[in-house]
Parts: structure tokens; C-alpha cells; sequence
């Protein structure tokens, strides 16, 4: 069944492990052509093909030893000083709002990362499917989107390795990123996504989407929020996310018309 959930904000801290979104500014005008070496030419039209993406550096972790793979802090930024942003979509795959999201996305020529609730990709497989199918990146989100501060190491491993082995069952491709439920970080669950082959991933600009604040909020709250390297969360699943599917309307466009690109780490 579909997750009632969403991602909230943080329910808990820990020092170094949870990361707040930067303070809101004005989105700046657009910069000149990039000489970043891992950047490509920004998106000058709808509907560039998934060769074109471009592709962020993301600071490789240590490497892993034969007792135990490393565990690596979360990533809430991208390691970039160029207009290249990461936006990211939780809680889904949802029936009736992730198609749309697709469509915004093949329109304007964007990769993402999706990060998936198990128990809503056991129920939408061919929407798993699609998306991976479209180039954007599949992520795990948990099984049921629980509160993993609270649960014993061994739940929170059956929540990370059933949505992964489902994932990659599903679209034959391994999972490589992780997002905790809520951006909280306890050392039990980097501990579990390390071992389980998976890098974490957090945010820096969060719009507040989860709690449908209203369309014209949530898109000023990422055009403010913007900057480069930014990784931006918003929610496909998870409930009506209409204000958010409106939202992208606009922000989409805007973005790319003040010279940025977008990318889904590798």
C-alpha cells in the first residue's frame, strides 16, 4: 500500500549527522559559460537526451578495508562551485503524481535522483521501472518510512536490504545512495548503508513541500534556497503533492533560464 509518509523535517540531531537548509537569498542572475571540468553545457531546450546530462563531482569515500566497509558522513552538497544542482524527489513512486513529475522532466531535459519507499515500489513496479528507464537515478528510502532512531540495528537492516533487493530486482541495477527518513543520521543506520554498499545522502534546500505550505511558498522557498552545488529535496509520494507537481512548473524553467543544470550524483 501506499506510504502515508513523508520525509518532515529532522526528528532528531546529531552533532555533525543532520544538516539545516542554508538561510533563503535571491537567486542570483546568471552566470558565464563554466570551466569546470566535469561540467557540460548548460540545457538550452526542452527534452535533452540522458547523453547530455551532466554529471557532479561527489568526494569518493575511503576505501574499504577487509573488515568492514568505511562509514561515510552524508552528502548534503555537491562538490562544485558551477550552476550544477541536484534535485531529488522522496516517498514515491506514487500513481498519480511521479508520470507527471517524469513528464516535467523529459520536458526539460533534467536527471534526478528518486529515492523510493519499498512498499510503494512493490506496488507501482512498472512505475520503478519508468523511472529508471528515463535515466534518473533509483535511491532507497526505507521499506515503510519509519523513524530508524528507534529501531534495532536489525530492523533497520531489513528496512535498508529489503528495498534495495527489491530495486535492484526490479530494474537490474544496483543501489547505490540512501536517504534516512526525516534527514536524521544515527550512527546505527551509516553504520547498515555502508555495509550494504550505499552512500548517504542528505539536502540543503528544503522547501517544506511535505507540508503542502501552498505552490507560490514552496517554489519561493527553492528559488531562494538555490546555489550551486545545492541538493534540493521534494516529494513525489507521500500524499496529494500537487502544490509540489506546480511548483515544479515553474521552477524548472526559472532555474534553467538563470544558467543552471542539474544532475544526479554519481
Amino acid at each position: 500500500m501506499l506510504s502515508s509518509g513523508a520525509c518532515g523535517p529532522p526528528t532528531g540531531q546529531r552533532s555533525g549527522t543532520t544538516r539545516p537548509s542554508p538561510p533563503h537569498g535571491t537567486l542570483p542572475p546568471a552566470a558565464g559559460p563554466s570551466s569546470h571540468p566535469d561540467a557540460a553545457s548548460p540545457v538550452a531546450s526542452p527534452a535533452a537526451p540522458v547523453a547530455d546530462f551532466p554529471t557532479a563531482r561527489v568526494p569518493a569515500p575511503p576505501p574499504a578495508t577487509d573488515q568492514a566497509r568505511p562509514v561515510t558522513a552524508p552528502l548534503f552538497e555537491l562538490e562544485t562551485s558551477d550552476r550544477l544542482i541536484a534535485l531529488t524527489l522522496d516517498d514515491g513512486p506514487h500513481p498519480a503524481h511521479t508520470p507527471v513529475v517524469l513528464e516535467l522532466l523529459h520536458q526539460y531535459g533534467i536527471r534526478a535522483t528518486f529515492f523510493l519507499i519499498g512498499e510503494n515500489a512493490a506496488a507501482n513496479p512498472a512505475l520503478v521501472r519508468a523511472i529508471a528507464d528515463a535515466g534518473h537515478h533509483i535511491a532507497n528510502h526505507t521499506w515503510t518510512h519509519p523513524d530508524l532512531r528507534h529501531l534495532p540495528e536489525s530492523r533497520v537492516r531489513d528496512e535498508l536490504r529489503r528495498t534495495s533487493d527489491l530495486l535492484q530486482e526490479t530494474t537490474g541495477r544496483p543501489v547505490t545512495w540512501f536517504r534516512s527518513p526525516g534527514g536524521d543520521w544515527p550512527d546505527v543506520t551509516l553504520r547498515v548503508c555502508s555495509e550494504l554498499g550505499m552512500r548517504p545522502m542528505g539536502w540543503s534546500v528544503d522547501p517544506r513541500d511535505w507540508d503542502r505550505p501552498g505552490t507560490t511558498a514552496i517554489t519561493n522557498r527553492v528559488l531562494t534556497g538555490v546555489r550551486p552545488g545545492a541538493i534540493v529535496l521534494n516529494h513525489d509520494g507521500g500524499g496529494d503533492r500537487s502544490q509540489t507537481v506546480a511548483a515544479l512548473r515553474t521552477c524548472l524553467p526559472t532555474l534553467i533560464g538563470n544558467g543552471y543544470r542539474f544532475t544526479a550524483p554519481r
